[in-house]
């Protein structure tokens, strides 16, 4: 298996997909009546924002990752394809909105994310902790997974999330340390690490981390951060291929090999992790409601 693991370091490969990145475009009953309760409430959704490849086998099943905070981030990390620039104030009924099509999906398991807002005091706390507890409100028995920022590293932030506990908080560390500054410029691999580490210690039982592969990544560099994430009582890890959003985006370093996802999470499950989700069309929120 040594020969899977040859990465071309920063390098751009002009391959085609291969085919266990290709997937299906899917138009049926439950992926329309998906599309009509987002488009119907103007909601965000990170399956639209991040060209995310299982949108269709997710919209399908009648589930859908939220992002709230509008559609516009103060960072521009250049993996994302989320638009980047001056955000619009910070709507007031959109947590509502954000409830009550949770109501009308009729879901069991809600994953929220949201953009960076650096430009808000709290960084968006405040809408983070309505917007949970609005979900419940309306959604009596339902659980909850937000995909948080890192707040700057303004800690205080953390506190109303931790305050509301949603089921499981997960923060992504995006890739491995060494390239951390050039995928996520405005963000540190150390203070990912502490916002997580601060989570569990507040008390949030269930904490998750993500990161891509295909970056320039080495399979060292991979083993590294899960040492990492179990070090801080990380107990859930995503890891799926990085794909080019557009030409202005970071190239595609490789396409790894589905044998090398195996590997990952056979090793994951070594270090401790109670669930690995690794495969190339993995993404943070990918069968999230089995991470319970």
């Amino acid at each position: 298996m040594a020969n899977l693991f040859k990465n071309k370091a920063d390098q751009e490969v002009k391959i085609g997909k291969p085919d266990w990145l290709k997937t299906k475009i899917s138009s049926g009953k439950e992926y329309r009546e998906t599309k009509q309760v987002v488009k119907d409430h103007k909601l965000n959704t990170i399956c639209e924002s991040g060209k995310c490849p299982n949108q269709a086998e997710c919209w399908s099943a009648g589930t859908a990752t939220f992002m709230i905070l509008g559609n516009t981030c103060t960072r521009s990390c250049q993996f994302c394809n989320v638009d980047t620039g001056k955000p619009e104030d910070v709507d007031p009924f959109e947590a509502l909105r954000v409830a009550k099509s949770i109501k009308l999906m009729n879901l069991k398991h809600a994953v929220i994310t949201s953009v960076d807002r650096d430009d808000l005091k709290d960084g968006g706390a405040d809408a983070w902790k309505r917007t949970v507890e609005l979900i419940r409100k309306h959604n009596p028995g339902i659980t909850i997974e937000t995909l948080i920022p890192d707040f700057k590293g303004e800690w205080e932030n953390l506190q109303p999330i931790i305050n509301v506990a949603p089921e499981i908080v997960s923060h992504n560390m995006e890739t491995v340390r060494r390239i951390t500054a050039k995928v996520r410029i405005q963000a540190k691999y150390d203070r990912s690490l502490e916002v997580l580490s601060r989570l569990k210690k507040g008390g949030i039982e269930k904490t998750k981390s993500g990161i891509m592969v295909g970056l320039g990544e080495f399979k060292e560099e991979v083993l590294a951060t899960m040492d990492d994430l179990r070090n801080v009582g990380v107990s859930i890890m995503t890891i799926g291929q990085y794909m080019q959003p557009s030409k202005k985006h970071l190239p595609i370093s490789e396409f790894v090999h589905p044998d090398v996802f195996a590997f990952y999470k056979e090793e994951g499950m070594k270090k401790g992790f109670t669930h690995v989700e690794s495969g190339p069309l993995v993404r943070s929120s990918y069968h999230a409601e089995k991470h319970l």
